[in-house]
């Protein structure tokens, strides 16, 4: 869980909020401040992508986090509150991941296609750069057919959210987060296969 500890501490979280804002409105000092708690929070992103690879994977966390920390705080973006940085960021890691996932693929083209689950496809490394691109491809399809249920993709599975914050982001009831995922998975893995067969 990307956010956890600040929803615990709303005093944490409005302060987060206003500095953002103010980073938005382009004060620097405000992104001075915010740098730590980013920096802190693209890490533990970033060590949920690669906590379960194999020890040899290619893609540090230090790297990913320093990749993903580059371009929000070189973005224009302007960022309401703190789930929506953190939504932006878990959109930043994915293309940040798929880039890196498709540089390795064109090292290495060829080869058979293999079924991997979403699960593994959010995995750093060799093994799951194909099935990350997999599941970009069929998020990309998602996201035409249905926009919601993508952006609870993204927000669970690249930026960590829990099914709480990622109803806070979309606005929309725990429930309604669990069942779209659920919808969501199903119709990933139904395109992933097809895109095998």
């Amino acid at each position: 869980m990307c956010c956890g500890e600040y929803s615990e501490m709303p005093e944490q979280t409005q302060q987060f909020t206003q500095l953002l804002q103010q980073w938005s409105g382009g004060n620097k000092e405000a992104l001075d401040q915010l740098m730590p708690v980013i920096y802190d929070e693209l890490r533990r992103l970033a060590g949920r992508y690669l906590r379960s690879e194999r020890r040899d994977h290619t893609m540090r966390a230090t790297a990913l986090v320093n990749e993903a920390y580059v371009r929000l705080a070189g973005s224009d973006m302007s960022y309401n509150d703190r789930i929506h940085f953190y939504a932006v960021a878990a959109r930043t890691l994915r293309h940040i991941l798929v880039d890196y996932a498709k540089t390795r693929n064109r090292e290495k083209r060829g080869g058979g296609v293999e079924n991997i689950p979403i699960e593994d496809a959010i995995l750093v490394g060799p093994e799951a750069d194909r099935g990350l691109l997999e599941l970009d491809d069929a998020l990309n399809g998602l996201a035409e057919q249905d926009p919601g249920k993508a952006k609870v993709v993204e927000l669970l599975y690249f930026g960590g959210l829990t099914l709480e914050e990622a109803a806070a982001v979309l606005g929309i009831s725990r429930a309604t987060v669990h069942r779209e995922m659920k919808m969501a998975r199903a119709w990933l893995h139904r395109e992933m296969t097809r895109t095998i067969s």
